[in-house]
């Protein structure tokens, strides 16, 4: 599905990915595990257009992303999940959902997404005349992860859903990665929450001063000693 070979990305001199290579296959879950400062954001803000790297290449089903605007990128079923959400506060609930659903991709499909996010978050449906800027945190979570079914992706990259939430949020939003799994979507996670992450994925990557320096599946990179010491505390 997602294809990412010899990736560089530069912040001016500063070189924020180095020679990143990775895959993604339809329908897992692959998480992407590092510090803060290790490229993981850069990663995902290259692969939805808004970043241009100096050199590599990023295939999606065998096209090249490279050479395509962002809106064009989501049209073809790539959506990010933002940290910080990136809500439109003084929107509401609705409203902000059906931001989502504006390409011409998305749009048949509305009413079926919408649907969909208010089966995942019946809280969103109960507020949906509510203002955005007037949610909990993990309401607005959930509003951020809506707003991204509501594209019709095939491809979801979250970036650090768990961050600022109570851990029974998030357990819930993991719940629901796995849910949407379940229903045919394909996942990459970028979470501090290790542990939790790479418990549930399929296959990951750890990032450390952009480059990829362990990979494996969820329980090996989870076993390795090197994991354990620099990310789990053991």
């Amino acid at each position: 599905m997602l294809e990412i070979k010899n990736l560089r990305v530069q912040y001016g001199a500063f070189a924020a990915l180095q020679d990143v290579s990775l895959s993604i296959n339809d329908g897992q879950v692959v998480s992407i595990v590092g510090a803060n400062g290790a490229g993981k954001t850069t990663l995902i803000n290259t692969i939805s257009g808004l970043l241009r790297p100096v050199s590599g290449q990023i295939s999606f089903d065998g096209k090249d992303l490279l050479q395509m605007e962002g809106h064009n990128i989501a049209s073809m079923g790539i959506a990010q999940v933002p940290e910080g959400r990136k809500l439109f506060s003084d929107m509401t609930v609705y409203e902000n959902l059906l931001m989502g659903s504006y390409s011409k991709h998305a749009r048949p499909q509305r009413q079926k997404q919408l649907e969909m996010v208010y089966e995942l978050f019946p809280i969103l449906k109960a507020r949906d005349k509510q203002l955005a800027r007037t949610l909990s945190g993990g309401e607005q979570q959930m509003l951020a992860i809506g707003r991204a079914v509501m594209m019709c992706p095939r491809l979801m990259m979250f970036d650090e859903p768990s961050l600022g939430l109570a851990p029974k949020i998030v357990q819930s939003i993991f719940e629901v990665i796995l849910r949407l799994k379940a229903a045919g979507l394909t996942i990459m996670l970028v979470e501090q929450n290790v542990r939790q992450s790479l418990q549930i994925s399929d296959y990951a990557y750890v990032l450390e001063t952009g480059r990829v320096v362990i990979q494996g599946s969820g329980q090996e990179v989870l076993a390795n000693e090197h994991t354990r010491a620099a990310y789990l505390g053991i």
